[in-house]
């Protein structure tokens, strides 16, 4: 049963990832499938916004449920986010101190 629910949760996970790859990889079909339209700035900024409220949540639900060497590699694993977000703003004329 243990197996079986591991085995869920890393189906889970590859398959976030390649939906992430999509919309790096194909960005306007990623929202139209999401079901939003690729130039409606409001949708993609709450997007956004929850997906980062999420990463918060998912860091003090680690740090409740398991312990601080949990939570360290989580962050470690989460300090993605914030380096790809900078590199996108540089990539994409943003100034440095701004990313």
């Amino acid at each position: 049963m243990h197996l079986a629910a591991l085995l869920v949760a890393l189906i889970a996970c590859v398959a976030i990832i390649a939906i992430g790859g999509r919309f790096l990889l194909q960005p306007r079909h990623a929202t139209l499938a999401f079901g939003i339209a690729a130039d409606n700035l409001r949708a993609l900024t709450e997007i956004k916004g929850v997906r980062d409220i999420t990463s918060g949540a998912v860091l003090l639900v680690v740090w409740a449920a398991a312990d601080r060497t949990a939570l360290g590699w989580t962050l470690i694993a989460a300090a993605l986010t914030p380096t790809a977000d900078a590199t996108i703003v540089l990539t994409n004329g943003g100034k440095l101190s701004t990313a």
